[in-house]
């Protein structure tokens, strides 16, 4: 889970490109685009293959 918590010194433009480096770099924002549609236990197999 991403948590930024924003202060009084740090304005909310800081804090929301503190949250999206945080997601960049979790891989949230892979995973999401990844999971948005059914791939079926094959094609994951053969993605993860051409990955590594």
């Amino acid at each position: 889970m991403v948590e930024v918590k924003i202060s009084d010194k740090n304005g909310f433009e800081k804090a929301l490109r503190q949250f999206k480096k945080q997601c960049q770099r979790d891989g949230f924002l892979v995973e999401l685009k990844e999971r948005r549609f059914y791939a079926k236990p094959s094609e994951r197999k053969r993605k993860k293959g051409k990955r590594v």
